[in-house]
C-alpha cells in the first residue's frame, strides 16, 4: 500500500486513490465493506488522493502549454512550474520513500509499522501550494476572453504576493521572476537592438500599424501594470529610433554599430524581481539619455529640428503673410476661371455645373503657382530663400478624403478636443488641407497626429486671413466708391445736354451710393472684428507661445547672450592704479581672483547643462503639449466660438459675391443705357433688385454673426477664470502622463492670451444697441 501511495503521489495512477477519492457512498464504502481501506483510512487518503490527481493534472497541463501557448511568457512560467515546483513535489516523494526505507523514526515506528498519518502529515504543507500552481495554470490555459497573455499572468502573480500564506507567496515570487525575465527578454531585444520578438510578437506590447507597416504602436492591453505609460512610450521611441539608426546605417557608415548598447544590458540584469515601476522607469530613461547622447545626435540634430519647426510656424501658423495672401488670391482666380467656363459651356450642354467640381492636380497646381508668386515677389536680385524651398519641396495641398471605418490611433486622441467644425471647406467650397511630407529622421519627434492639428491649426487661420483679404479687395473696384467715369470735358459738358449728362450721373452715383452705404459699413465693421481678432491671434497667441518654445529649445543660449548684453562694462584704470591693488595685498587678490574662477566655473557649468540639447521625446512631449495650449488658447477647442465664425466668414463670402454681382449688373446697365449694348436674355433691373434684397439679407447675417460672436467672447470672458483653470490643470495632468520619473527642464507652456484684450478692441458703439434702423449705420 505504502508503494502504490507513494507511486501515485510521482504521477502514476492508481486505483487505489481512484477508489479513495470516490463519493464517500459509493466505492469508499464498498471498499469499507468489503474490509480493505477502513473510514478513517479512506478519510487520510483522500487528501493523498487530491494530491496526486494535482500532480497528474499540473504535469499533462503545464507541457501542454509550454508547447503549445501562444506567449512566450506563459511557456515559461509552465515550465517553471514543471522544472521547479514540481520537481520540488517529486524530491519530497523520494526523501519520504528514502527515509521509510533507512526506518527513520520520524516515519517507521515499533514493529516496523509506517503510520499513514505520519505519510500524510509530510505532504500537509503541499496541497495549498499545488491547489494554487492548479489555479494559475488554468489560469494560463483560459483567462480573460478565451486567451491568456503574458501581461495578464504578470500582473496575476503580482497580485498573489499579497497573499498572506508564506509558502504561496514564494512560490509567486519565484513564478514573477521567471515571468518578468522572459518578459525583459522581450524588452532587451526591442530597445537594444529594435527588433519585435521573433516569436510571440503578437503578445508584445509594440505592434506594427495596419496602415503602415513602418509605423509601431502601442497596445496598452499587452502592457503589465507596473509600467507607466511614460515609460511605454519612452521604450517605444527607443525602438522606434533604433529601427531608424539601422535604416540610416546603409547610407551613413558612421552609423553602424551604434545599435548595440551592450553597456546598456547591464543595467536591464541588475533589476530586481519583482520589477519596481520607478526603478524600471529610471533604466529606460537611462538608455533612452544613452541613445540620445551617443547616436541620434548625428541622426536628428538640433539644427533639423529648429529648420521644420520654423518651416510649420512659417507656412502653417501664417507667419509669412505672403504665403496666404499668394493663395488666397490664386485659389480665387481658379474659381472664378472655373465658374467662367462652365458659362460659357452651359449653352452648349447642359453638364456645365460638372466642369466646377475641382479636381487634385488643380489643388496641386494653385499651390505651384503659389510658389511662383513667392518667388517673384523676392526680386531678381534677391538671395535664395532657403526656407521656402524646404517648403515647396516638403509642403503638398490636397483634397481631405476621410476614411470611413478607419480606427483612431492613440497618439491621435488630442485631435478629440479640436472642434469639428469645417474651416478647410472655405478655400475651394471643398475640403482643401495643407500637408506636409515627413522627412525620416524627423518624424521620431513629429508624428501624423501633431501634423493634423497643425493642418487644422492652418486652416483655421488661413480662413480668417481670407476673408479679411477678400473684404479689403472690394475697395480696389473704384468705380464703387468714386464717380466713374468722369462727367463731359468742355464744351460739350457746358450745354444743356451735357449738363443733362452730368445731372444725370451724379444722380445715378448718389442713388449707387446710398444702396451701398450699409453694405460698404458692415464689410468696415466686419474688416475691423476680423483684423482685431486675427491680430490677437498672431500676436498675442501664435507669437508668445511660439517664442516661448524656441526660447525653451534653445534654453541657455538666449540666456547667456542676454546676460552678456545686461553686464556692465567694466571702467578701465590707469597702470597706477592696478600697481597699487596688487602691492596692498596680493594674498586677498590671489584668493578673490580664486572666487572669481570657482564661480564663473560653476556659472559655465550651468549654461552647459542648459545648452545640452533635448533628447526627440522629450522635444515630442514639449511639442505635444505646445500644440494643445495652442489649439485651447486660439479657441479651436471651443465649438460654440468656430461655428459661429464659420457662419460669419461663409456670410462675408456671401457678401463679397453678391457685391461683386451688383457690380457685374450696374456695368452692364450702364453699357446698354449709354452705349446701347443690350443683352436680351438677362432682365437687368429684376437682377439687380433681387441682389439688393440678398445684400440686406447678408447685412444682417453678418451683423448678428458679429453680435453673437462678441456675445461668446464676452461668456468665455464671464466663466472662463474657472473653466480656464481646469483646463491648465488638465493640460497639466496629460503632460504628467508622459513626462519621465526623474527628468528636469519640463516644458511649460507661456501664460499668454486673455479674451478681455481682445474684447478691450472689439467696441462697436450704438451698432449692436438698436438705436438706429437697420437701413442705417
Amino acid at each position: 500500500m505504502l508503494h502504490e501511495i507513494l507511486l501515485s503521489l510521482s504521477g502514476h495512477p492508481s486505483p487505489l486513490f481512484r477508489s479513495a477519492a470516490g463519493a464517500p457512498g459509493t466505492h469508499g464504502a464498498a471498499l469499507a465493506d468489503d474490509g480493505i481501506i477502513t473510514p478513517s483510512e479512506r478519510a487520510l487518503l483522500a487528501s493523498l488522493a487530491h494530491l496526486g490527481n494535482l500532480h497528474i493534472k499540473l504535469r499533462s497541463f503545464t507541457a501542454q502549454i509550454a508547447v503549445q501557448h501562444a506567449s512566450v511568457i506563459c511557456r515559461a512560467v509552465a515550465a517553471a512550474v514543471e522544472e521547479i515546483h514540481l520537481a520540488a513535489f517529486q524530491r519530497k516523494v523520494l526523501e519520504v520513500e528514502e527515509g521509510i526505507l533507512r526506518k527513520d523514526a520520524g516515519l517507521v515506528g515499533a514493529y516496523d509499522i509506517v503510520p499513514l498519518t505520519a505519510v500524510v502529515g509530510e505532504f500537509g504543507g503541499w496541497t495549498r501550494r499545488m491547489e494554487w500552481l492548479w489555479e494559475v495554470v488554468q489560469f494560463m490555459m483560459g483567462g480573460k476572453e478565451g486567451g491568456c497573455t503574458g501581461a495578464m499572468v504578470i500582473d496575476r502573480l503580482r497580485g498573489e504576493l499579497q497573499t498572506g500564506y508564506r509558502d504561496v507567496e514564494e512560490a509567486a515570487r519565484s513564478l514573477v521572476g521567471i515571468a518578468e525575465v522572459a518578459w525583459l527578454k522581450q524588452v532587451s531585444a526591442w530597445i537594444l537592438y529594435g527588433k519585435l520578438p521573433s516569436f510571440g510578437a503578437d503578445d508584445f506590447f509594440v505592434q506594427r500599424a495596419e496602415e503602415d507597416e513602418e509605423e509601431y504602436t502601442c497596445a496598452n492591453s499587452l502592457l503589465p501594470s507596473f509600467v507607466t505609460p511614460s515609460t511605454a512610450a519612452s521604450m517605444l521611441f527607443v525602438g522606434r529610433s533604433l529601427n531608424q539608426i539601422r535604416v540610416k546605417s546603409a547610407e551613413d557608415p558612421s552609423l553602424r554599430g551604434t545599435d548595440h548598447l551592450f553597456t546598456q544590458l547591464a543595467q536591464l540584469a541588475k533589476l530586481q524581481h519583482p520589477l519596481d515601476s520607478a526603478t524600471f522607469a529610471r533604466t529606460v530613461t537611462d538608455i533612452r539619455h544613452f541613445l540620445s547622447r551617443t547616436t541620434l545626435q548625428r541622426l536628428l540634430p538640433p539644427a533639423k529640428v529648429l529648420e521644420i519647426l520654423q518651416l510649420l510656424r512659417d507656412f502653417f501658423l501664417l507667419r509669412r503673410g505672403e504665403f496666404a495672401m499668394a493663395l488666397t488670391q490664386q485659389a480665387d482666380d481658379k474659381i472664378r476661371s472655373r465658374w467662367r467656363r462652365a458659362e460659357n459651356l452651359a449653352y452648349e450642354k447642359r453638364d456645365g455645373l460638372a466642369n466646377v467640381v475641382v479636381k487634385d492636380g488643380e489643388v496641386a497646381a494653385v499651390l505651384a503657382r503659389t510658389w511662383s508668386v513667392m518667388g517673384s515677389m523676392q526680386g531678381e536680385h534677391a538671395e535664395e530663400d532657403e526656407g521656402l524651398e524646404l517648403a515647396r519641396s516638403l509642403l503638398r495641398l490636397t483634397l481631405h478624403k476621410s476614411r470611413s471605418g478607419s480606427k483612431t490611433p492613440t497618439a491621435a486622441r488630442d485631435l478629440t478636443s479640436i472642434a469639428p467644425t469645417p474651416f478647410r471647406n472655405l478655400l475651394f467650397s471643398v475640403p482643401v488641407v495643407l500637408t506636409l511630407q515627413i522627412p525620416s529622421p524627423l518624424d521620431l519627434f513629429l508624428g501624423q497626429s501633431d501634423l493634423q492639428t497643425y493642418t487644422a491649426i492652418n486652416s483655421y487661420l488661413l480662413s480668417l486671413r481670407r476673408a479679411h483679404i477678400r473684404l479689403t479687395d472690394l475697395w480696389k473696384i473704384t468705380s464703387l466708391r468714386r464717380h466713374h467715369p468722369a462727367p463731359p470735358a468742355p464744351p460739350y459738358g457746358s450745354t444743356r445736354g451735357g449738363r443733362a449728362k452730368v445731372l444725370l450721373l451724379r444722380q445715378r452715383h448718389t442713388s449707387r451710393s446710398n444702396i451701398l452705404r450699409n453694405a460698404w459699413a458692415t464689410a468696415s465693421a466686419t474688416i475691423f472684428f476680423l483684423g482685431e481678432t486675427e491680430g490677437y491671434l498672431q500676436t498675442e497667441v501664435v507669437a508668445g507661445l511660439s517664442e516661448g518654445f524656441h526660447q525653451w529649445l534653445t534654453a541657455g543660449e538666449d540666456e547667456q547672450r542676454e546676460e552678456s548684453h545686461a553686464k556692465p562694462p567694466s571702467p578701465k584704470r590707469s597702470s597706477s592704479e592696478e600697481q597699487d591693488e596688487e602691492e596692498d595685498d596680493i594674498w586677498l587678490a590671489e584668493s578673490t581672483s580664486s572666487r572669481l574662477s570657482v564661480s564663473e566655473k560653476h556659472e559655465s557649468d550651468n549654461l552647459s547643462s542648459y545648452r545640452h540639447p533635448h533628447d526627440p521625446q522629450t522635444l515630442a512631449t514639449a511639442h505635444r503639449c505646445y500644440l494643445r495650449t495652442l489649439t485651447r488658447r486660439l479657441l479651436l477647442t471651443r465649438q460654440s466660438f468656430t461655428d459661429p465664425l464659420y457662419e460669419l466668414l461663409a456670410h462675408t463670402d456671401r457678401l463679397v459675391a453678391l457685391i461683386h454681382r451688383l457690380h457685374a449688373v450696374w456695368t452692364a446697365a450702364d453699357l446698354e443705357a449709354d452705349v446701347g449694348v443690350v443683352d436680351a436674355f438677362v432682365d437687368l433691373a429684376r437682377e439687380e433688385r433681387d441682389v439688393q434684397r440678398d445684400i440686406r439679407d447678408v447685412e444682417g447675417r453678418v451683423k448678428r454673426g458679429i453680435e453673437g460672436l462678441i456675445a461668446e467672447l464676452r461668456q468665455l470672458e464671464a466663466d472662463g477664470a474657472a473653466a480656464w483653470a481646469e483646463e491648465e490643470e488638465d493640460g497639466e495632468g496629460e503632460d504628467d502622463e508622459t513626462d519621465v520619473m526623474g527628468e528636469t527642464g519640463r516644458y511649460v507652456p507661456r501664460r499668454v492670451g486673455g479674451v478681455d484684450r481682445l474684447l478691450m478692441k472689439l467696441d462697436f458703439g450704438s451698432w449692436f444697441g438698436g438705436q438706429r434702423g437697420d437701413d442705417e449705420f
